[in-house]
């Protein structure tokens, strides 16, 4: 009998010009949780997408109790007992919670018809196993990204699986939503599930893992216990060298105030309402707040995705009438929206499509001929200025890591020049070593003198990187602190005061 519950060995596997694993190795202990550290690009989700038959590996082994197995599609995988919660979340929007939970696999009568009082019955019992009070025959749509990403961690659990591939499942999830994902691992743990658990969030690592495998560049480099590790050994482990600072040193100095919000007021109801503020040049103001605080919902309104229903808006004292994004964009206002998957990138086309698309008239020629050769121009010093890491212009972005996409869509911005930008979770789901290189981007356009409106729910994100920290709270602010003055106490003081 095998001492452990899966075993792969030497996988590889190649995409055109990029060879995304070589060689690597994962073995994960019965009843464990195994947490599966690298930076982006390392090759972790490549690897795992093998293991749940996304991928067809090139070369390599997978056995599962010792015993070889070839797993060819993801439906194969959930047979032999694998579910995986992806990073970027596919819900079906306009379903209720059972249907996508059981999509594939609905319970029926005669072997014909969908049984639905059983569907929602056993999804009820499921939600209320992984301590989920959600009504099973809502929408999707009418949930947070959070709820939808405990729906998919439900979905995993209904499986029945005896491996459970996490990618980043904490990534949208609130402090105490995040003890109640730890809750429902224990359990599993308990039962002899194993987990496999991918996160950057290094001290979430260490407080759930009992042993941590470290990939770089598709590579292994090894495995360890987790009560071996620091989280400077795991860093300097997965980026090959001591990180001795988690931010970089800024020279900006925030000059004239140039952009001014007045009592900014949402259509809905529910939403932000009063909101007042102001930002100066050359500044990086930081915006905090709970999930549910509106944060992302404000910035939308500011961009022109979301109706308002009083209030102004100025830059350099002028008002501004945004009634829609290419009003925003107009003025010199860049918007990075938080879900990068949905909103952000066009997976489809390629790098070079990515970065152009909000700037195509620049490229115009005679009325009607686009400039190749201009837009690979920009392509070329985006990508030695950014530091992206791409095999050519022409590769499609979906097949970038999560931090070279990121740094893609600001390349994109970046090319109308502007005077704002707004960055809403610029390091979601990003590793260290990569978030460095977002900070510094950052820090460089305020040292510039662009003026940088930044939402993280990282605190030690917001503390390290912001001039003033703006805190929200049930829509409205609820105060103010300096970069010098931030806490993490004060700040969640401040997102909970109206609560």
């Amino acid at each position: 009998m095998s001492d452990y519950l899966l075993e792969m060995n030497g996988i590889c596997k190649s995409f055109p010009g990029v060879k995304a694993l070589d060689h690597a190795t994962l073995k994960v202990r019965p009843g464990t949780v195994h947490a599966l550290c690298g930076e982006n690009g390392a090759g972790k989700s490549t690897l795992m997408k093998c293991l749940f038959g996304i991928y067809t590996k090139d070369e390599g082994e997978i056995k599962i109790d010792g015993i070889p197995t070839n797993i060819v599609s993801p439906y194969d995988a959930l047979k032999k007992g694998i579910a995986m919660v992806h990073q970027e979340l596919q819900p079906i929007k306009e379903r209720s919670i059972a249907e996508n939970i059981y999509c594939g696999r609905f319970p029926t009568k005669f072997g014909l018809f969908v049984d639905h009082k059983k569907m929602y019955e056993d999804t009820e019992r499921l939600l209320k196993e992984v301590k989920m009070d959600f009504d099973p025959k809502v929408k999707l749509s009418t949930l947070s990204v959070s709820q939808m990403q405990s729906v998919e961690i439900a979905k995993a659990v209904s499986a029945k699986a005896r491996i459970i591939i996490m990618d980043e499942p904490s990534s949208s999830l609130t402090q105490n939503e995040v003890d109640n994902l730890f809750d429902i691992i224990n359990s599993l743990r308990k039962k002899g599930i194993s987990i496999i658990y991918i996160s950057h969030k290094m001290d979430e690592i260490l407080a759930i893992s009992d042993d941590v495998t470290i990939m770089r560049d598709g590579q292994y480099i090894g495995t360890w216990e987790a009560k071996e590790l620091t989280i400077d050994m795991i860093v300097t482990k997965m980026v090959g060298r001591e990180l001795k600072n988690l931010y970089p040193p800024r020279s900006n100095v925030p000059g004239e105030v140039i952009f001014e919000v007045k009592e900014l007021s949402s259509i809905t109801a529910k939403s932000f309402q009063d909101i007042s503020f102001q930002l100066r040049k050359g500044e990086i103001l930081g915006i905090g707040g709970l999930v549910g605080a509106q944060r992302s919902e404000l910035m939308e309104g500011i961009f022109g995705i979301r109706g308002i229903k009083h209030g102004s808006i100025s830059y350099k004292g002028r008002p501004l009438k945004i009634k829609r994004p290419h009003d925003a964009i107009k003025n010199g206002i860049a918007l990075l929206t938080e879900d990068r998957r949905a909103t952000g990138i066009f997976g489809v086309l390629s790098v070079a499509d990515n970065v152009s698309i909000a700037s195509l008239d620049k490229f115009v020629r005679y009325g009607f001929w686009l400039s190749v050769r201009k837009i690979e121009e920009l392509v070329r010093e985006n990508v030695s200025k950014l530091s992206i890491k791409t095999p050519s212009s022409k590769t499609k972005i979906q097949s970038l890591s999560g931090g070279n996409q990121q740094k893609v869509i600001i390349s994109r911005w970046l090319a109308n020049n502007p005077d704002i930008l707004i960055l809403d979770e610029p390091t979601r789901g990003i590793d260290v070593g990569a978030k460095y290189e977002i900070y510094t981007i950052i820090a460089d356009l305020a040292k510039q003198g662009k003026s940088i409106i930044m939402i993280s729910s990282e605190m030690p994100e917001l503390i390290g990187m912001s001039d003033r920290i703006l805190v929200m709270c049930d829509g409205r602010i609820s105060g103010e602190v300096s970069g010098e003055e931030a806490t993490q106490e004060n700040i969640m003081s401040l997102a909970t005061k109206f609560a």
